[in-house]
């Protein structure tokens, strides 16, 4: 089991056609006559270069913010038919990946290893790997859900089915840099009771490449993509 988230009908004006030059490493836009003396030093331009900075700072980290919203909730209408990706053409993959991209792009969390947003259970509601969605299986027999738990700071992994067979599989995890860990799969639980050791092969890598508090995405080391929702942010992976 792989381990793995209008136009406005009126004018408007952009940002920095209000406040032109603005980069702090850009010339202070004064005339060469003004002598406000409040400005007139060194230190007091640079104080206001970084005012400056912080308030254009601001309104990006918003629009960004905004920005992930609307491309989140355009992820989400384009995977509730697919049933979690079993019923996705390979052109319904395409486009998916496409929004994808574009929500990686705006990922809030830099170094989701370091985050406690990475912890809890998350369900997950997309996939490629045709292993987890066990598409080779009659209906009846596929997982109905699938869960994904991921505790950082015990550096801890649970995958889980429910109905019909419950199988379960933990594994270590093993930073490779702030965002990507190698997994190694310990044991598997069938039924979600009996342990049976995992063999040595059972290794892989995962990278986190979009996280905030209610969506994650991860990209597997055999090319699948993973997208998963939050539904426990209290979840503790047990003990070995």
């Amino acid at each position: 089991m792989a381990l793995s988230t209008l136009s406005p009908p009126f004018t408007t004006h952009s940002t920095s056609s209000f406040l032109p030059n603005l980069h702090p490493s850009a010339a202070v836009p004064f005339p060469a006559n003004y002598h406000n003396s409040s400005l007139s030093t060194p230190a007091a331009v640079h104080k206001w270069r970084a005012n400056v900075s912080f308030f254009t700072g601001l309104l990006n980290n918003n629009n960004k913010a905004k920005n992930a919203e609307a491309i989140k909730q355009e992820l989400l209408e384009a995977i509730e038919p697919l049933d979690r990706g079993a019923e996705a053409t390979p052109q319904d993959q395409k486009l998916i990946d496409q929004i994808v991209r574009k929500l990686e792009a705006a990922n809030p969390t830099k170094e989701p290893l370091k985050s406690d947003l990475l912890n809890g259970k998350w369900e997950l509601i997309y996939t490629t790997s045709q292993s987890i969605l066990q598409t080779t299986r009659p209906k009846l027999l596929r997982s109905r859900r699938n869960f994904q738990a991921i505790n950082a700071d015990t550096l801890r992994a649970q995958n889980m089915e429910s109905a019909p067979f419950f199988n379960q599989v933990t594994a270590d995890l093993t930073p490779l840099n702030a965002k990507k860990v190698a997994v190694k799969f310990d044991f598997f639980k069938i039924g979600g009771l009996i342990p049976v050791k995992a063999p040595e092969s059972a290794v892989g890598e995962l990278e986190i490449t979009y996280l905030d508090q209610d969506l994650r995405v991860s990209r597997g080391d055999k090319g699948n993509l993973f997208v998963l929702k939050m539904v426990d942010p209290s979840y503790r992976i047990p003990s070995k």
